[in-house]
């Protein structure tokens, strides 16, 4: 059975807490989307442990990572990462496959990432420039270069020259930029071909064959709903689709593989870039969220923008995702306020909206109807029990779980692996 973890805000909901967690009672964590511009943290042990390719749960020494085809693989942030982690005393020795058609980010995506999104000036969308949306774009366009290609070296010259045609004609003639050399960019990555030709594997049946032994994968993706590429509020969104349809595409497994989905919400909302965010706090609240919420990207350090939790989205990402349970996370950092507030309803042009809207341009223009509930002083990160919360944090996750329209099951009450309530 594939049970699916999936975002239902703008990403860093908490995601690579959850996945830690339930990766106890897996056998297999297998990411099915974005790249290296995720930022997944888990803290364990007072140890902090930040994952961007690798699946987060492979802390758990009994569990296997897999990279889907649906994930595009940077080598060389991918190799330090590992490098990094197996610093920390992770070791990924005969536990973690690449899928061989999954597309690889090269050095030529990041210099295109990071020139586009500066040239479109003010409308700029705010990437990471860590080239994830040019390495799709490659995909769609049938001139990415596939990790099967690379660990062919008289291929992936080939495909590195098809690529690098227009992308050299647009360098020098329209950015005036210095054109880039296959030959030498072949030189340049050779040094990771065999350690991504002892990882590269066919994926989908690697988790098939798992999958008709019984075995259990939980399936991990990055970014979160509203920053799908089809659902989220376009343009300002990740180029791969997060939401739970993204497995099966993004691993080669049956939709009649997934037996539940999981969605994670924070317990306020939170967006990092740029992009519509009706529920945004614009006084000196916003800092205090951040300060204490510890609202930095993983991946860039990026400051977070923080407001109050927002149902019409959540409930539009439950019903998208067709999740069966919620957890809330970052409960903790809501202590202390004399008030907190819930986004219930959409005004535009005088209308009222109960639901997301698609279209981006009335998304950004909504005013947010408001139900305010009393805050609790009492500091819950110690509680292990629903009983043990305030009764006005209880309350609060009660109105949560009607608005949205989801049983919520879990509720995490601070960073570490142990600080959540099980419901």
């Amino acid at each position: 059975m594939v049970t699916v973890v999936v975002g239902m805000q703008w990403g860093d909901e908490g995601k690579g807490k959850i996945i830690d967690t339930l990766a106890e009672d897996h056998d297999i964590v297998a990411r099915y989307q974005g790249g290296a511009n995720a930022g997944h943290t888990v803290v364990y042990n007072n140890k902090k442990f930040i994952f961007h390719l690798v699946p987060s749960g492979l802390l758990h020494k009994n569990v296997t990572g897999v990279l889907g085809n649906g994930v595009v693989i940077d080598p060389e942030s991918f190799f330090q990462e590992l490098t990094d982690l197996e610093n920390q005393g992770v070791n990924f020795a005969g536990r973690l496959l690449i899928a061989e058609n999954a597309h690889l980010t090269l050095h030529y995506h990041k210099i295109l990432d990071q020139i586009e999104d500066k040239k479109r000036g003010d409308k700029k969308l705010g990437t990471t420039g860590r080239g994830i949306g040019t390495t799709y774009a490659d995909k769609y366009g049938r001139v990415g270069v596939r990790v099967s290609d690379f660990l062919n070296e008289e291929m992936f010259i080939k495909k590195l020259h098809i690529a690098l045609e227009l992308k050299n004609y647009l360098l020098q003639q329209y950015y005036k930029e210095n054109v880039i050399k296959a030959d030498h960019l072949a030189s340049q990555y050779s040094k990771y071909r065999n350690k991504l030709k002892e990882l590269a594997s066919d994926v989908s049946i690697y988790l098939n064959n798992a999958l008709d032994c019984g075995k259990r994968v939980l399936a991990e993706g990055a970014q979160g709903t509203f920053l799908d590429i089809d659902f989220g509020t376009y343009p300002f969104v990740t180029a791969s689709n997060p939401i739970s349809g993204g497995v099966c595409t993004g691993l080669g497994i049956s939709p009649k593989r997934i037996g539940k989905i999981i969605g994670v919400a924070k317990a306020y909302t939170t967006r990092v870039g740029m992009g519509p965010f009706p529920t945004e706090i614009k006084d000196e609240l916003n800092e205090k969220l951040r300060t204490i919420g510890n609202e930095f990207g993983a991946t860039t350090g990026r400051p977070r923008r923080c407001g109050w939790f927002d149902s019409i989205i959540v409930q539009y990402a439950s019903r998208l995702n067709g999740i069966d349970e919620l957890i809330i996370t970052k409960l903790d950092v809501l202590s202390g306020l004399k008030t907190i507030k819930i986004g219930v309803k959409y005004f535009y042009n005088g209308s009222e909206i109960y639901a997301y809207p698609l279209d981006t341009s009335v998304f950004e223009n909504v005013e947010v109807q408001y139900e305010e509930m009393e805050g609790w002083n009492e500091d819950i990160s110690g509680a292990s029990k629903f009983s043990e919360l305030p009764d006005k944090a209880k309350k609060y996750i009660e109105r949560i779980e009607e608005l949205v329209k989801a049983k919520i099951t879990a509720i995490s009450v601070g960073s570490s692996r142990e600080q959540i309530i099980k419901r």
